[in-house]
């Protein structure tokens, strides 16, 4: 055999080798594609039954001051904060009325949270808040979240509800306060010649632009039901300052929000 015919053989079993393998691959990919799209379909399918769900959130937006003075002459305002008010009400479109293991809390908590969007005036915080302060300006130092919030889940019709606490039954919403604080401090006001009111009004007196507080915030909320099966979604908030009827400078503004953050489950 020449040499020719020698190099053309190894060439052509080169060729045939390679022609093996990229259709053995190209097909062991399809399986194992067309495995992991069946699995997928198939953990779809179980789950297509939503089991929690947030539908609506409330929101309601003012602003404060910490410490005020006032003297004949001028109004000295230390510590301005923004707060919003946010109450989340976990739905369960499964139960038709009627609780059980599958749709009621066994564990919740939140986790994740981060600034979409940080205002460039002030400092942002996120708190729990007690239902019955909603639109109340209080702060409570020992609500501040750092980072994770767990939630004591009770059955209880009595129970404090100073402390994180949701009703297994979903009864009640998680309420968080937005607050943006030291947004001015030690600013004075030299007009005197009407009282100064102490809501979002005191923004437009200090002149503080509402693109500068703007903020949108999310976290992760996590569900183990009574089955022992875990949920999660991400929220997603754009905190209002202002709407097609009225701004923040107005006094306070309150949005009633329909949403659609579906849980799913991953385990």
């Amino acid at each position: 055999m020449d040499k020719k015919k020698v190099i053309l053989t190894v060439l052509t079993a080169i060729l045939i080798f390679i022609i093996l393998t990229i259709t053995y691959l190209f097909f062991n990919r399809a399986i194992l594609k067309s495995r992991l799209e069946n699995n997928l379909l198939s953990f779809a399918s179980k789950n297509e039954k939503t089991v929690f769900s947030i539908d609506k959130i409330t929101f309601f937006s003012s602003c404060d001051a910490k410490n005020k003075t006032a003297t004949s002459s001028n109004f000295t305002i230390e510590n301005l904060y923004q707060y919003t008010d946010m109450a989340f009400f976990i739905s369960s479109p499964s139960d038709s009325g009627e609780k059980n293991l599958e749709n009621t809390f066994k564990k919740v908590y939140i986790d994740n949270i981060k600034y979409e969007q940080s205002p460039t005036l002030g400092e942002p915080k996120l708190y729990y808040k007690n239902i019955n302060n909603f639109a109340k300006s209080d702060i409570i130092d020992e609500n501040l979240i750092d980072n994770k919030l767990e939630f004591e889940i009770t059955s209880e019709d009595e129970t404090d509800l100073n402390k994180p606490t949701l009703y297994n039954n979903l009864a009640n919403p998680i309420v968080l306060s937005y607050v943006n604080s030291n947004i001015k401090s030690d600013y004075t006001l030299t007009d005197t010649s009407k009282p100064l009111t102490y809501d979002g009004s005191l923004l437009k007196s200090c002149n503080v632009l509402l693109n500068n507080i703007a903020c949108k915030v999310s976290f992760d909320i996590y569900i183990t039901n009574n089955l022992d099966q875990e949920f999660k979604t991400t929220v997603y908030a754009s905190l209002p300052l202002e709407t097609e009827e009225r701004s923040i400078y107005d006094g306070n503004v309150t949005l009633k929000q329909d949403t659609n953050f579906i849980f799913y489950r991953y385990k």
